[in-house]
């Protein structure tokens, strides 16, 4: 999608839910749009979950039973995305081609009665798909509600362990390696003898213990489903105008999903946010992240919408997220006033221009019959509706002035998904239940990000792809064209946590990095495998040990956390309770040119090594964190990387956060939040304009906030409205 495209499309923020109208138990579609248009809609999401209404019986289509949405759509002004209904196969097609299963296991199937239980790779199945794409989509492509469409729906949930998927990954592996000798040498096969003598030797991947087997067997499931999307996206291009774009709605941290190559087939990405509501949004907060796809904690919002961002590195659809309970019946909640207008405009703060709800009315039957809708189950608007309505209302008045911005950063997060799936089977600590936490790299990563969120600082997730020139991807553009002193000058910090299948290339491309003027900050497990997962020959951090002036070649796991002290003469200061979690890199500083230990253990043991190392190289620095922080710990290296936020605000209270975006003409946004019961207030650093009543302040007014409350300002004043 071109820019001058995506500016007419979303020229402010898009607003809207998912809307069912054949799930409806009675009709009601005049009552619907017309609420929705009070609510201040401007999109829906249709079409994508029922192929058996669209094709009832193998070849017999029923294409016309959608029209009247989008006739009544399109005259309230109200603009449809429309979904191609690839991921809920129909009944009848499992029954005529049962072969279309996809395995759980080796020889184990899915069995039918959910959804996406299919081999999206099989001839059968992508025959049926694409005929019953065509046909959607020659049917309205020239309807006037329509702006985009959504290919499929939460893509990769499933890694497939079919026959013909195995095949295809020998294949697969052969045009990597060329043959079983390579393969031999580079996986380390002759361990536990499994050397091959032949491709055919290579055993199935169920409950397989080799990390390289295992890191090579996630990378493909990722490449078969960014391939099935692709293929959706283009057989629909083929067939729609210029002007609508193309997109998927992805679930975020699925198995079987790497976003930056998934979103490079895609338009505009797109995907869920969901999130736990209630005493969860507080902050500041104790609470402990999830470690699934619905996220806790108001730190956790901010840090998926980032994620999202980061997929192409610009604006995103929030095409699902909840308006209150999530899932089937057990996570039920009751939003405290004044959230769903704090999450969504979080979300919007760090680039979404579509906020969707799934969905407009919960559902009566089903799996999701309590999973809760913009209208409850008695169809009858009530406090829910009331409040998104009044959001509706902020997004058509400060809409499109919002939209000009680029979220800002303080620091720069290196995130990669391809080290997420290497250390799910080679994670160096447990988790309950598990002698090995599947979920290590997000837990590391976490600590750091939530760490700078408390410090009042804006991250921007970064990703291999678009950061070094030898992981370019097709589609895919290097930030600064890959040059590592231009990525310093827009980057000056980059935290690189859990960093663990790096090239050569790659850690040599941070040494340049700090070379230039970068501050370059390691966490655990970086730098310390290769691109297949194997424990590198070099002194850790590897290539990196000479210029961060520190090494290990021990490490510890903690069963309980440790504190972590401070000189007291020191510029690093840690706060009060800061401890060591979960690991210890025994860091020792190099005889010549060795690094400044900035924090230890108290401990009779671990004492011996710095838990924090820094030492300035060339223009920049490199410092080396040996743990996982705990909250404040975390929370005051980050204070100790940026003691000034991008944002300008100062003496923030604790339960007030700030986000700001900047335009091309350098107006700026701020998006100032008081996540908390008790009012707050916060001193206006400029003059500013709030966008939603038109309010303006002075340098050095009070900026009032009532509790769970948000207010967005922006420093273009163009009124004359009272002071306040």
């Amino acid at each position: 999608m071109t820019d001058a495209v995506e500016d007419a499309v979303f020229d402010g923020i898009r607003f809207g839910a998912a809307y069912y109208h054949e799930y409806q138990p009675s009709p009601r579609l005049d009552e619907d749009l017309d609420l929705m248009v009070e609510a201040g809609f401007t999109v829906i999401r249709v079409g994508e979950s029922v192929w058996s209404t669209w094709e009832p019986e193998n070849g017999v289509f029923d294409l016309d039973w959608l029209q009247p949405v989008l006739d009544g759509a399109h005259a309230r002004g109200i603009g449809v995305i429309l979904g191609t209904p690839t991921y809920a196969a129909p009944m009848w097609l499992a029954r005529l081609y049962p072969e279309i299963a996809g395995d759980s296991a080796t020889g184990v199937p899915f069995t039918w009665g959910s959804r996406q239980e299919m081999d999206f790779t099989h001839p059968a199945f992508r025959f049926h798909a694409e005929r019953v794409i065509r046909r959607i989509v020659e049917r309205y492509k020239d309807h006037p509600a329509i702006i985009g469409y959504q290919v499929d729906n939460e893509p990769g949930i499933h890694l497939l362990y079919n026959h013909g998927i195995f095949q295809q990954f020998v294949d697969h592996l052969r045009g990597i390696y060329g043959d079983v000798e390579t393969l031999n040498r580079e996986w380390g096969l002759v361990y536990w003898s499994h050397k091959l003598s032949t491709w055919a030797d290579l055993w199935v991947p169920d409950r397989n213990f080799q990390p390289q087997y295992a890191l090579a067997w996630r990378r493909f499931q990722t490449t078969l489903v960014t391939e099935f999307i692709g293929w959706e996206a283009d057989i629909v291009r083929e067939i729609a105008h210029p002007e609508h774009f193309v997109t998927t709605c992805i679930s975020y941290e699925q198995d079987g999903v790497e976003d930056v190559d998934l979103s490079a087939q895609l338009d505009i990405s797109s995907g869920n946010a969901y999130y736990e509501m209630e005493a969860s949004l507080a902050h500041p907060s104790t609470l402990e992240r999830s470690d699934n796809w619905i996220v806790r904690g108001t730190w956790a919002l901010y840090h998926l919408a980032d994620l999202m961002y980061s997929s192409k590195q610009s604006s995103f659809l929030v095409t699902e997220t909840n308006a209150s309970s999530i899932g089937h019946s057990s996570l039920n909640f009751s939003p405290y006033d004044g959230q769903w207008r704090q999450a969504a405009w979080a979300l919007v703060s760090r680039g979404a221009v579509m906020i969707e709800y799934w969905h407009w009315h919960t559902l009566h039957f089903g799996t999701e019959t309590y999973w809760g809708g913009i209208l409850p189950h008695s169809q009858k608007p009530g406090r829910t509706y009331r409040e998104l309505a009044q959001l509706g209302a902020d997004f058509a008045k400060a809409g499109a002035a919002v939209r000009r911005g680029t979220p800002d950063a303080d620091i720069a997060v290196l995130y990669d998904s391809d080290s997420k799936f290497a250390l799910a089977s080679q994670a160096p600590f447990g988790a309950p239940g598990a002698y090995l936490d599947p979920d290590a790299y997000r837990r590391i990563l976490a600590s750091f990000v939530r760490g700078a969120f408390d410090a009042g600082l804006q991250t921007r997730l970064v990703r291999p792809q678009q950061v070094f020139p030898t992981r370019a991807t097709p589609g895919v553009d290097a930030i600064d064209g890959g040059d590592p002193a231009a990525f310093a000058a827009r980057y000056p910090i980059l935290l690189i946590p859990a960093f663990f299948t790096a090239a050569d290339e790659e850690l040599d491309w941070l040494d340049a990095y700090a070379e230039a003027g970068g501050h370059l900050v390691l966490g655990p497990r970086s730098a310390y495998a290769d691109r297949e997962g194997r424990a590198r020959l070099e002194v850790q951090p590897a290539r990196l040990a000479e210029t961060a002036g520190t090494w290990y070649d021990e490490f510890a796991n903690l069963p309980k956390p440790i504190p972590v002290t401070t000189d007291a003469s020191g510029d690093f200061q840690v706060k009060g309770g800061a401890h060591a979690t979960d690991w210890v890199d025994g860091l020792t500083l190099n005889d010549t040119a060795p690094a400044t230990a900035l924090a230890h253990y108290r401990h009779p043991h671990l004492g011996r090594w710095p838990a924090i190392t820094t030492r300035e190289s060339g223009s920049g620095r490199v410092t080396v964190v040996g743990t996982v922080p705990d909250h404040a710990l975390a929370q005051s290296i980050a204070e100790w990387l940026v003691p000034k936020p991008v944002a300008g605000w100062t003496d923030l209270p604790a339960s007030v956060t700030v986000t700001s975006s900047t335009a091309p003409d350098g107006i700026r946004t701020f998006f100032v939040h008081n996540w908390s019961w008790d009012p707050a207030s916060a001193v206006a650093p400029a003059q500013l304009r709030d966008l939603v009543t038109d309010v303006t302040a002075e340098p050095g007014d009070a900026i009032t906030l009532g509790p769970w409350d948000v207010r967005v300002f922006s420093t273009s004043i163009t009124s004359t409205t009272d002071r306040k």
